[in-house]
């Protein structure tokens, strides 16, 4: 069996539990085998993940609708993966999922590998792959253990439907006493978290100043996405630094990246190149970022920003 563990936030599923289930879907047709999948706490109509492939869907009540606790999560997911007799267990690549994969490869005695971009491997083995080198090359990782962890890596699995709404189970497993007090939780509410989203917006230094944000806001409204920047802007508190993209930052992988005033500094590149398509809007032709883009516009920002803000909100109103 390939057991997937959805995550949810506020009791409704985030993307990247569809993603995992339609990677774990597929993960068990390879091997021939079953997908199930393990929401914890109460969720919101968990039987929807039967849509994208899980032939069953358990939950266990008592954790998951607090704080979030590693100890608490690893433990009851690997008792549960031991309960159903899972041979695979896959979680989504995000702070979560980073968080658990270690404890649970350890409790389950397993091979683990994180960020993996691929569907296994089966032909005489069981390999995967995933990006290294901060994106500038592919990994393979042949998982020989019994058991096997992985994390995907967000926006290499479109969510897929395959079938219909299932019933949920209850799944009885030891719930451990929380060892962790969370005294403060802080959230950025109202706008979707920059590891999940799939459409960048982001400024540098070319902006000059913060007074000059709107227009890159405005582009952001209008193409309905995440605002981001570089490490300078978030140092100089123009930007709050939860929106700091790059090596030091918030590594991200949406399909479209627009960088805009951003020179492209390796340590910003090196958190952005895995982007499915960059654009760069910079007047210096010799910025680093344009030999890493799919698309650059060698411009003037403060002219083409607002033209292109113009010519989007057009579009989309035809």
């Amino acid at each position: 069996m390939v057991l997937v563990f959805a995550e949810t936030f506020k009791g409704k599923f985030k993307k990247a539990a569809f993603e995992a289930v339609t990677y774990g879907y597929k993960t068990a047709q390879l091997l021939g085998t079953d997908c199930a999948a393990l929401c914890l706490g109460t969720v919101e109509n968990a039987g929807q993940l039967g849509q994208y492939g899980a032939g069953k869907v358990y939950t266990v009540a008592g954790t998951g609708s607090g704080d979030f606790d590693s100890q608490v999560y690893a433990s009851v997911i690997s008792a549960a993966a031991e309960k159903l007799g899972a041979k695979v267990v896959v979680l989504s690549h995000t702070s979560t999922g980073k968080a658990l994969l270690g404890r649970i490869a350890a409790r389950l005695n397993a091979g683990s590998v994180a960020g993996v971009n691929a569907l296994p491997d089966i032909s005489g083995g069981f390999r995967v792959t995933k990006s290294v080198y901060s994106g500038k090359a592919i990994a393979e990782y042949e998982v020989s253990s019994g058991v096997k962890v992985l994390s995907l890596a967000g926006n290499e699995m479109p969510p897929e439907v395959v079938g219909a709404d299932v019933t949920p189970a209850p799944l009885d497993v030891p719930i451990p006493e929380r060892k962790i007090k969370v005294l403060e939780v802080k959230r950025q509410e109202g706008i979707v978290p920059l590891p999940e989203a799939e459409l960048v917006v982001s400024g540098g230094r070319g902006m000059k100043g913060p007074e000059n944000w709107g227009i890159i806001e405005e582009l952001a409204k209008v193409m309905g996405a995440t605002m981001a920047c570089s490490r300078p802007v978030a140092d100089a508190d123009w930007r709050p630094h939860h929106e700091h993209v790059g090596q030091t930052g918030i590594a991200i992988r949406p399909n479209l990246y627009v960088a805009i005033g951003i020179s492209g500094a390796i340590q910003h590149l090196a958190g952005v190149n895995n982007s499915k398509v960059i654009v760069v809007i910079n007047k210096d032709p010799e910025a680093p970022f344009f030999k890493a883009a799919d698309y650059g516009v060698v411009a003037d920002l403060f002219d083409v920003v607002p033209r292109l803000t113009e010519s989007l909100r057009k579009f989309k109103a035809s």
